[in-house]
């Protein structure tokens, strides 16, 4: 349904679903999202706009550069366990300021101040291991980075890893293109095409 969405987007052709005062009404008492998308919080990355999606259909959690703490770890969990959610999104992007100022700060050594400097250094591990394997460029940095940011919630949310492993929900990470207004697949646990 995401992809879907994502290719009427990017034709110009929305249909804009569960986007009107009937669909307000019956999301009202309840919800129940199909996807929980943990993002980038980009003012670009409107996810119910670049998936063409509505009310009650996307529990969204956004963070700069998509670093995942115990806020994140929860909501997550939350989307998963408590509204049963079956997929869990992390949606990363080409030129990711995030990513970039990582990058920017290991080559110089100097990170941010402030709390920008924790986002930094929670984004760095993706931009060491990918220099390691050789990567050069930011957007590279960044599949690398969404594909951590996957595997770590995985591994960090003992009931993230369970609803996965029991067949409850899958895990995919995908990476937009912010002129082609494109995702593409980088990463998944779970997932069966």
């Amino acid at each position: 349904m995401l992809l879907e969405g994502n290719a009427r987007f990017v034709h110009g052709e929305r249909l804009h679903p569960n986007q009107d005062a009937d669909r307000r009404s019956e999301s009202a008492p309840r919800q129940r999202p199909f996807a929980v998308l943990f993002g980038c919080s980009d003012s670009r990355l409107a996810a119910e706009i670049i998936f063409d999606r509505g009310l009650g259909d996307l529990f969204v959690v956004r963070t700069a550069g998509h670093v995942a703490g115990a806020e994140v770890l929860g909501s997550i969990e939350y989307g998963v366990t408590v509204l049963g959610a079956p997929l869990v999104v992390v949606l990363g992007h080409d030129s990711c300021g995030a990513v970039t100022a990582a990058s920017e700060a290991e080559r110089s050594g100097a990170a941010p101040a402030g709390y920008l400097g924790d986002v930094v250094e929670r984004v760095m591990p993706s931009v060491l291991a990918a220099r390691a394997a050789g990567l050069t460029e930011i957007d590279q940095f960044v599949d690398a980075h969404i594909r951590r940011t996957v595997t770590g919630l995985v591994e960090r949310s003992a009931l993230l890893a369970n609803a996965v492993s029991d067949g409850r929900c899958a895990v995919v990470g995908l990476s937009y293109r912010l002129a082609e207004g494109t995702v593409s697949r980088v990463a998944e646990y779970g997932l069966e095409d």
